[in-house]
């Protein structure tokens, strides 16, 4: 369960003040993966962040139960002169997992190779973010925060990424941001619109893709 209690977040821009949240009250259930709708800029991925302690409301408070994932696939929080090993069995100890079985795992997902002994400064932006997807889904989170993750890669890593997160989701919850409406059916059951700070959750998924559409003047498939 995730409780959003009059939650409000703002940011300053050169154009003034943009508001992502104001006074939002809602509650998402546990268990259900959530497809998460709105325009470019309305807060998306801060909101991801919100949700994984990152990013701090400005009123209000975030209410969870259970075990809520960092955004998947974010590679920030890796040390650059470690090896991806070393940044995998670094996570696995915080975490209180068998650093040796999180290690064959993301070995196997990532497809990094010899590079799984470099330090992570050496890697491309493609391959952090293998390393990062593969050492957030290894980790049996309650809840799953994703971002667009399933795009890393070629066709064959962004399918094999799919089949990861949905063999998840017969055992965990999500928020999923993408700006496909295909993948968001495949993947979801409920959704929400993020729409001028306000947030609205709908059980069926159906009726928060045809909200947005109407936000967005298109009907059009994305």
């Amino acid at each position: 369960m995730i409780r959003f209690e009059n939650l409000s977040k703002s940011f300053w821009t050169p154009d003034g003040r943009r508001t992502i949240l104001k006074d939002v009250n809602l509650t998402i259930p546990s268990g259900v993966a959530v497809g998460l709708l709105g325009r470019n800029g309305a807060g998306k991925s801060t909101l991801l962040e919100m949700i994984g302690g990152t990013i701090r409301a400005d009123t209000g408070r975030i209410v969870t139960s259970g075990t809520v994932s960092w955004p998947v696939g974010f590679a920030g929080s890796f040390h650059g002169d470690m090896t991806g090993v070393q940044n995998t069995r670094f996570i696995a100890r915080v975490y209180g997992l068998d650093s040796d079985e999180l290690c064959d795992f993301v070995a196997d997902f990532s497809e990094l190779g010899s590079y799984f002994n470099a330090p992570v400064r050496t890697y491309s932006a493609g391959m952090k973010s293998r390393l990062a997807f593969g050492v957030s889904i290894g980790i049996p989170f309650d809840t799953y925060l994703v971002d667009e993750v399933t795009s890393v890669g070629d066709a064959n890593f962004k399918v094999k990424s799919r089949e990861v997160f949905e063999d998840r989701m017969r055992y965990a919850g999500a928020i999923v941001v993408t700006h496909s409406t295909a993948q968001l059916r495949k993947l979801c059951h409920a959704g929400a619109v993020l729409e001028k700070g306000q947030m609205h959750y709908f059980p069926d998924v159906e009726d928060a893709i045809a909200m947005h559409q109407v936000n967005m003047g298109s009907v059009e498939e994305e």
